[in-house]
């Protein structure tokens, strides 16, 4: 198993803490491996197999086990004695009224419990009234690309440019690095991500009837990455090309999508006004490989896609990510953790005066002290403009 340190790092550091672990993300992208290695971490340290209780409800094994009393009955049996048992739980969310079963061990045992779920639903249930404050959310995304250049082998020293190239087609999902060898079976892999998430994750937990308009609402999102969108502008869009719908059932089916974290939402803050702003959002797609299997390639602008990569990037890096204006001009990213503030402008370049003075206005703008940076494929230019920070975006996503 390779190794996804920054997040085994969070489940070791919360490990024995009153909460439950709860570990959000899009199918595929490492959840399960992650527990793995966690159960590993834990025989290791000197935890007895008989009391680490590992469940996938996705394998047929546990396919009888349906409801939350079932749940608490089969567990309950693994535990004949008082000693500490760590449950780790995949999938969970196939149980109905799961978190009952999890409440109750939270509760009556002495337990330390790991779940896993592909759909932000997980949280949204029952769980956040019965567990209010007795639980920790680990969101996990696709590899970024230092993970990439590690799980592929292609070390740092390489020709990065390269590789970097491979990333922004095929994306981050672990098993792409397995499949990259064969790469005829790579469309069938994103056909099978998409289908599954859209079926199983969107269409059959939330009743919806037409896939097809919400596969087109999905690709309308994948071909307009970093483009500021309004549901009126999708349900328009949709309706001139045979698709009649409306605002509602367009906002509605973003929710979904972004629950089954295939995509995310930026919203805009107004930096003068100090308020987040209600309309024009943008919207970013989990993984690039999934996004080119949606688009086919086409429309595609590289500035967009860098932008998305850096939005991820900022997202794993535990910061909230939002799009910044002040007045009439737009900051891409506005991101904040604890007491931290960063303000991002991302660019394929800037070598052009004209561009590079568009991308430095917005930040000069800015009437605050925070860090300000422009990240661009240049590697030949000042890292600096008036206290503004100019760095080379592969060397930010390998810092």
């Amino acid at each position: 198993m390779k190794k996804r340190d920054l997040y085994l790092t969070k489940l070791i550091q919360f490990k024995d803490k009153p909460l439950i672990k709860v570990i959000t993300g899009i199918r595929r992208c490492g959840k399960s491996t992650l527990l793995s290695l966690f159960e590993a971490h834990l025989k290791k340290s000197g935890v007895e197999a008989h009391r680490i209780i590992r469940m996938n409800f996705e394998s047929f094994e546990f396919d009888g086990i349906t409801d939350y009393k079932a749940l608490h009955s089969h567990i309950r049996s693994r535990m004949p004695t008082t000693e500490k048992y760590y449950i780790l739980l995949d999938e969970v969310q196939q149980v109905n009224s799961w978190e009952k079963a999890i409440n109750a061990f939270s509760v009556d045992a002495d337990t330390d419990i790991y779940i896993t779920g592909s759909n932000a639903f997980l949280l949204s249930s029952e769980l956040s009234t019965l567990l209010s404050g007795r639980y920790v959310e680990i969101p996990m995304l696709p590899l970024s690309f230092r993970e990439y250049l590690d799980f592929t082998g292609q070390h740092q020293n390489g020709d990065l440019l390269s590789s970097f190239n491979a990333y922004l087609e095929l994306g981050g999902l672990p098993t792409v690095v397995d499949l990259m060898d064969v790469p005829e079976t790579l469309p069938a892999f994103f056909s099978g991500i998409c289908n599954t998430v859209l079926m199983k994750d969107v269409m059959e937990r939330n009743r919806v009837r037409d896939a097809a308009l919400l596969e087109s609402v999905l690709k309308f999102i994948a071909a307009n990455i970093g483009s500021i969108v309004s549901t009126k502008k999708i349900s328009d869009y949709l309706t001139r090309s045979g698709r009649k719908t409306s605002s509602e059932t367009i906002d509605s089916y973003l929710k979904m999508l972004e629950s089954a974290f295939i995509i995310y939402r930026a919203r805009r803050y107004d930096l003068k006004g100090k308020a987040f702003l209600k309309t024009l959002e943008k919207f970013y797609i989990v993984d690039m490989g999934i996004r080119n299997h949606l688009t086919g390639l086409r429309n595609t602008d590289y500035g967009h896609v860098l932008e998305n990569i850096v939005y991820l990037e900022l997202l794993r890096r535990g910061y909230d990510v939002a799009v910044g204006k002040v007045g009439t001009l737009e900051v891409d990213f506005i991101a904040t953790r604890l007491k931290e503030k960063l303000y991002v402008q991302v660019s394929a370049s800037i070598m052009d005066e004209h561009t590079r003075k568009r991308e430095l206005q917005p930040l000069q703008a800015i009437p605050d002290n925070y860090p300000k940076m422009i990240l661009t494929m240049d590697k030949t230019i000042p890292n600096d403009y008036e206290g503004i920070k100019v760095l080379y975006l592969l060397d930010f996503l390998l810092e």
